[in-house]
């Protein structure tokens, strides 16, 4: 049984990887904007208060733990996901190829990867957790940089296309957003390919 959600990272210092990465994606769910992918390399033995998955956490709490985060890891790599590459790729493998290509543009020799329930395609040892944003701090610092980085987005996309109230619900399927959507139509940064968006084509 895992104990907290350094014990993972733990286990794997002790058995003598170094540069142990753990990636996360925002995004998946919403109807609107990019697909956000984080990787972070937290230091040996690094301990941080109130890490814990992104979606446990208040905003002002994620910005405050993104900005430490950025700080204090060994290397962060964000991968942003178009619109166009969701609806081109399918959300799932979109979040893998994101995954994969922070891996892959580590300057630091990462020698083991930690995924939120994603298989990766990599050489690298890897071990994929079932809701592995609550079990393992370096998954759980790249949600928070992953998170952050869309809501920071989406914010920006709010004063492109106010009407949406993208601001407030992140592109998420809401009751509000799709009365907008109905009313305005689809805008170039709505997924085409999402079901509840195909309907107003």
């Amino acid at each position: 049984m895992i104990k907290d959600i350094y014990s993972y990272e733990d286990e794997l210092t002790k058995k003598g990887y170094k540069y142990i990465a753990g990636t996360d994606e925002a995004g998946r769910g919403p109807m609107a904007g990019p697909l956000v992918v984080a990787a972070v390399i937290l230091p040996n033995g690094y301990r941080l208060d109130k890490l814990d998955d992104s979606k446990k956490l208040t905003s002002k709490t994620r910005d405050e733990l993104y900005d430490i985060i950025m700080r204090d890891a060994l290397e962060v790599k964000v991968e942003i996901i178009s619109v166009e590459d969701v609806d081109k790729l399918n959300v799932y493998m979109a979040s893998k190829k994101g995954m994969t290509d922070c891996v892959l543009k580590f300057k630091l020799p990462v020698d083991f990867v930690l995924t939120d329930c994603m298989k990766l395609d990599i050489e690298i040892p890897f071990l994929d957790l079932v809701k592995g944003d609550s079990k393992s701090a370096s998954i759980a610092a790249a949600s928070i940089i992953a998170k952050v980085t869309r809501d920071r987005i989406m914010d920006k996309l709010d004063e492109e296309y106010p009407q949406y109230g993208f601001k407030k619900h992140k592109g998420y399927v809401t009751k509000y957003h799709l009365e907008m959507l109905e009313k305005y139509g689809v805008s170039d940064v709505h997924r085409k390919s999402f079901t509840p968006v195909k309907k107003y084509l």
